[in-house]
């Protein structure tokens, strides 16, 4: 299938490294201009360099921005809205893995995983809404994880903050869908990433090697391996595009099959 985004403009949160940068060059090669905002300056910057040179004669754009401040995400989609126009596909990609068993978890932490999740999603969204609605076209797509569906024992606050974006993607897409305004979530299981190796720990493999198909892929994940960020970024682009036109309201596993929860 051929993706054309060509005069579409995006921006995407937590897009320096892994999935965020992944689908961010495969907008770009697609057709797209480009935002990306980060915490960290060099990665963003050799992030920025790299979408460039897949991204032609299409604009890019690169911020710092760390989303658990109000100001910096206001002052990053401002910064993007006066270089690129106004934003028609906006990737909530920025998050982490903040996991624990209940007791242990102290207010802060459960403040700061709400922050940097749930209210990073609604004041990013909240910015980008009025053109989407005005320009009756836009695409929302919030990145959570498959604990959103299916939490188990120690995956607090990560789950609970991921099922309130599952809440917030449903309620956006109703609301959205008389102007055109699509809302999804892609839950993703184990994929190749920065995230991932300090999850797993540093004897994982970055090329998904014998470790990580023998330890993890063939116990956990019926494909049997993790997955890799370009095919987290295939499908991202897709309902980015046109070819999506009748999705919204939907959340969707990538995970290889691993979650027990459709």
């Amino acid at each position: 299938m051929n993706i054309d985004l060509q005069g579409r403009t995006a921006l995407i949160t937590g897009a320096s490294k892994g999935l965020g940068l992944a689908t961010a060059l495969r907008l770009a090669a697609s057709g797209a201009h480009v935002a990306i905002v980060a915490r960290g300056r060099e990665a963003l910057d050799e992030a920025y360099e790299a979408i460039k040179e897949k991204a032609g004669p299409r604009r890019v754009a690169a911020h710092v921005c760390d989303v658990t401040q109000p100001t910096q995400i206001d002052a990053a989609f401002h910064a993007v809205r006066a270089q690129l126009g106004p934003l028609d596909i906006l990737i909530n990609n920025a998050g982490g893995h903040a996991l624990g068993h209940f007791h242990d978890i102290t207010d802060a932490m459960w403040s700061h995983d709400i922050d940097v999740k749930l209210m990073a999603t609604v004041r990013m969204t909240r910015l980008v809404w009025p053109d989407m609605i005005e320009r009756r076209w836009g695409r929302v797509i919030n990145v959570l994880n498959t604990f959103a569906k299916a939490p188990a024992a120690g995956t607090a606050p990560t789950a609970v903050t991921r099922a309130a974006q599952l809440a917030l993607t449903k309620i956006l897409s109703k609301e959205g869908a008389p102007h055109n305004v699509l809302a999804n979530a892609l839950l993703v299981g184990l994929i190749q990433s920065d995230q991932i190796q300090r999850l797993l720990g540093h004897n994982v493999p970055r090329d998904g090697g014998d470790f990580a198909q023998q330890q993890i892929g063939n116990r956990q994940i019926p494909l049997g391996r993790i997955g890799e960020p370009g095919e987290f970024a295939d499908i991202a682009c897709f309902l980015a595009s046109d070819h999506a036109s009748y999705i919204t309201g939907t959340a969707i596993n990538v995970d290889g099959g691993m979650s027990a929860v459709i």
